[in-house]
């Protein structure tokens, strides 16, 4: 289940799962929606500039041909950067990432190419007659600031806040690194999805959030999940939680973190 609660300066997005487990993602403010838009327009347009300067030259022989590929060129730059940078980066442009912003899919996970691609062809609708205003309008009324293009495309901007990782996370592969099944876990998990890992590391950073029950119900059922997608058994020294843990200390060597860095996870 997904709700939107709007405070007095504040908006949360509201995502309920199966099991109860609530996790909340701050909204983007119209107002930091608007900067980080400016800083990627203002490189679309150095961008632009540069590829008109370079066509114009075309024109010297074929005006037609000059006009049409100009007009492909801009239109390729300022719909394909927004649509490539936010699917190969996870929802971010160079503007969402000074500004601490991401596009997530209303269900808090990852958004795709296509959902990328559908919210930034809308864009042309919102920025209808100048700078937003349909777009910045429809946000405005919208409990999630939701414009015309995350309608479409199912998709919600959320601001991330940096936390640091657990001492546990750190010191996680010390002491039950040394259990066959823990290792095989460890390495199974290169088959682990993007999403996967997204759930995992979130379930781990925010688990003091969450009142005993839920805790307990959400890391038996990750455990459960654990065990039955990588094929390991769970040690009988560990707890659902440890498991998970141990887990995500091991996605993070996969990826190369240090024990010490600090993680932005999305709120």
């Amino acid at each position: 289940m997904v709700r939107d609660e709007q405070g007095f300066l504040t908006a949360t997005h509201v995502i309920r799962t199966p099991e109860l487990v609530e996790f909340q993602f701050e909204l983007a403010g119209i107002y930091s929606r608007f900067l980080a838009w400016l800083i990627d327009a203002a490189l679309c347009a150095a961008l632009s500039a540069g590829i008109v300067f370079a066509l114009s030259f075309l024109a010297i022989f074929a005006a037609g041909v000059a006009g049409f590929a100009i007009f492909l060129a801009v239109f390729l730059v300022n719909w394909g950067y927004f649509a490539l940078a936010e699917a190969w980066t996870g929802g971010q442009t160079l503007g969402k990432r000074l500004l601490g912003l991401r596009v997530v899919q209303v269900s808090g996970v990852r958004i795709d190419f296509l959902q990328a691609a559908l919210r930034n062809l809308i864009r042309a609708f919102d920025n209808l007659p100048l700078l937003y205003a349909v777009g910045g309008g429809a946000a405005l009324v919208s409990r999630s600031r939701r414009r015309l293009g995350d309608w479409v495309a199912g998709t919600v901007v959320v601001r991330e806040r940096v936390r640091r990782l657990p001492a546990e996370l750190g010191l996680g592969a010390q002491g039950a690194s040394a259990a066959g099944q823990v290792v095989r876990l460890h390495e199974r998990l290169r088959r682990a999805t993007v999403p996967e890992r997204e759930l995992l590391l979130s379930a781990a950073l925010r688990r003091e959030e969450l009142e005993v029950p839920a805790r307990l119900a959400l890391f038996a059922e990750l455990s459960r999940f654990l065990t039955e997608r990588f094929g390991v058994e769970k040690p009988s020294h560990l707890s659902d939680e440890k498991l998970v843990l141990e887990a995500v200390a091991g996605l993070l060597q996969l990826e190369g973190a240090a024990p010490s860095r600090a993680a932005r996870v999305r709120r």
